[in-house]
């Protein structure tokens, strides 16, 4: 099953592209979207976790306005990562809900990032927000330290998929070549059987194969840099646009 939000389809043809907003305040944010739109990206990702005024409800949705008026009918994910799976903050459960409660309710975003394992039923909570609010989720594990077996990637998978996250994303650290391959082997079995759009990459320059071959492997979007990169790996959008054309033509 894809997802239809604007004028893209992610889970269909050649993955799509998302580039990230890493900005302190609206003023960079709106520099930023500006350099960002010229190279059409598929998705915009806001990391709100680097805005400095993140506790305030005003000056984030004052932001992702802007950002809105920058970017048009370009895709807008809203992410907050968590400083348990690599983020630029902390930030209490109830405060996470409220965060991600009030940017649904805005209509500026059309896709969420949540957390699938932050616990006290974060994950179920939001995932209704966002529903209520006709907004996809796209539910997120990322995992700094290792790759974990095929059995655990596919077990977090399915956790996500059965709670009803629309598109499932696994990031996870590679020590070697074979957890590349672990992570790639296990995403293939999952969408063989499997009908929800899954993102996943293995970080780090040993993991830059996944970020590539996500139409051969399962990966239904990859993310790139304009500028500032927001996790290891990340490449320049110009240099991953040329490979997925290449690989989409080819493969």
């Amino acid at each position: 099953m894809s997802v239809k939000t604007r004028r893209i389809v992610i889970g269909e043809g050649t993955p799509k592209i998302c580039v990230p907003i890493v900005a302190k305040d609206n003023e960079d944010a709106y520099i930023q979207a500006q350099n960002i739109i010229k190279y059409e990206p598929d998705i915009i990702e806001f990391r709100a976790d680097y805005f400095a005024e993140w506790k305030n409800e005003n000056e984030m949705l004052h932001t992702l306005n802007s950002i809105r008026e920058v970017i048009g009918d370009t895709v807008l994910l809203f992410t907050f990562r968590t400083d348990n799976e690599g983020g630029n903050a902390h930030i209490e459960a109830a405060d996470y809900i409220e965060l991600c409660k009030y940017v649904c309710e805005s209509g500026l975003t059309d896709l969420i990032d949540v957390e699938a394992f932050y616990g006290d039923n974060v994950f179920e909570k939001v995932i209704e927000i966002a529903h209520n609010n006709d907004i996809y989720v796209v539910a997120s594990n990322h995992d700094f330290d290792k790759t974990p077996d095929s059995d655990e990637i596919l077990r977090r998978l399915a956790y996500m998929d059965e709670k009803g996250a629309d598109i499932l994303k696994i990031a996870v650290m590679p020590e070697n070549r074979v957890d590349v391959l672990t992570l790639m082997t296990s995403v293939v079995k999952y969408t063989d059987e499997n009908d929800k759009p899954v993102i996943a990459m293995s970080m780090g320059g040993q993991g830059l194969v996944s970020r590539f071959a996500g139409e051969l492997f399962g990966s239904a979007v990859t993310f790139a840099s304009v500028g500032r990169a927001s996790a290891p790996g990340q490449i320049p959008i110009d240099e991953v646009r040329k490979v997925l054309g290449i690989i989409h033509t080819y493969g």
